[in-house]
């Protein structure tokens, strides 16, 4: 009776069990996209910016962080935060020289990542976290005001006083943490400098590349952007040279940093996907059509956006593209990290894209796919090795 008995309770705990986990797994959101990965690089642990516009640094270190893996060079977690203080102080200087006529706020590009670790090295997260203000999350809203109020007060002055940049150094330090002139990491003594060389990059490896049609297509040129208050030089191609550099470079090997747009309806990353949705679906006939043409666009947007199922997309072309960034429509958003291609159940391609959110509130545990129509139409830029660029594009481009 007793082995009966404990059998029955076993059994109980068993149904219960599963019909827990059936309603947790009812509960869970469905895209109604099922991707299948054909295509995956190395890539570190995802990471969390919380409450801080750094986006840039996180993708672009993401990207660094890669390309060690791919050269055998070990797992590495490099300081974003070390890069942020960097550039704020750079920025600082810029805009008090511009007298406050260009952007200053904690957002940036990829290029401010390569020109930290260009002239001021880098640092291990272990030995530099950027947060000295409490808590143990990165929250920049008091750092961005502070730092704003501070610059804009010193460019009211009628002159300059030698104490503004060290003024402003005081700040950094008190938020991000005193700067680590020396530090001991893993046995060996290192400055910034020093252990950016023993990465062993060579950082003119690494380009940026664009596609817009208001700058000749093969020369590079500063994008109009607020953020990219660097000025930093990014090579121009046409939109299907773009795409086939981002897909011979995941074939290759090498991993790519994308700056993107994700302010659009269609990047829905709980459901961890992101597409450009047609609402006119002019392959629709007989009484789909009909019942299609008959409902108002907010009522197409609705249903289509349900993503319960793989949509047909809008076809972007250059022109399109172009338009949306020249009218606004296409912004500097987000700067992500591009680590496989994936198909969806329809064979369409996907890529896979790491994000700097934490691991939660996303179907994907912090990567989501994002369709290469999303990309032809809402990239900004990409930062890549040029020696995955196709040789007939590098040739072009006299890389």
């Amino acid at each position: 009776m007793k082995k009966l008995f404990f059998a029955a309770i076993i059994m109980a705990i068993g149904f219960s069990a599963l019909a827990q986990e059936k309603k947790a797994e009812e509960k869970k959101p469905a895209t109604g996209y099922k991707f299948t990965v054909v295509k995956e690089l190395k890539y570190t642990p995802v990471k969390n910016q919380s409450r801080s516009g750094t986006c840039w640094s996180f993708s672009a270190l993401s990207f660094i962080e890669s390309e060690l893996l791919r050269l055998g060079k070990g797992e590495y977690d490099l300081s974003e935060m070390f890069v942020s203080r960097d550039n704020y102080e750079k920025k600082a200087d810029k805009y008090v020289r511009l007298h406050g006529t260009i952007n200053f706020a904690g957002g940036g590009s990829f290029e401010d990542v390569m020109e930290t670790l260009r002239t001021a090295g880098i640092v291990p997260e272990e030995v530099y976290n950027g947060i000295n203000y409490g808590g143990t999350i990165h929250d920049h809203s008091e750092l961005d005001r502070v730092t704003k109020a501070y610059v804009d007060a010193v460019i009211k002055g009628r002159k300059l006083t030698k104490a503004w940049k060290k003024g402003f150094n005081g700040i950094l330090d008190a938020y991000y943490g005193n700067y680590p002139e020396q530090f001991t990491y893993k046995g060996n003594r290192y400055t910034p400098k020093s252990f950016a060389q023993s990465l062993g990059l060579n950082m003119d490896d690494y380009v940026g590349i664009t596609s817009y049609t208001h700058h000749p297509f093969y020369k590079p040129f500063i994008i109009e952007i607020p953020d990219n208050y660097i000025w930093g030089l990014n090579y121009n191609v046409t939109i299907d040279e773009l795409i086939e550099i981002i897909d011979n470079s995941i074939e290759q090997g090498y991993t790519v940093a994308w700056g993107s747009d994700v302010s659009e309806k269609g990047f829905q990353y709980k459901k961890g996907v992101a597409v450009v949705p047609d609402l006119e679906v002019s392959t629709l006939s007989g009484t789909d059509r009909d019942r299609w043409e008959n409902l108002s666009k907010t009522e197409r947007e609705t249903e289509i956006l349900k993503l319960d199922k793989p949509i047909t997309e809008l076809k972007i072309t250059q022109e399109l593209r172009q338009e949306a960034f020249d009218n606004y429509e296409t912004t500097d958003d987000h700067g992500m990290h591009i680590t496989g291609i994936a198909k969806d159940q329809n064979g369409t391609k996907f890529y896979k894209v790491k994000n700097s959110w934490g691991t939660e509130g996303s179907e994907y545990a912090g990567f989501f796919y994002v369709s290469e129509n999303y990309v032809r139409y809402k990239t900004m830029n990409i930062l890549i090795n040029k020696n995955a660029i196709p040789e007939n594009i590098k040739n072009k481009l006299g890389l």
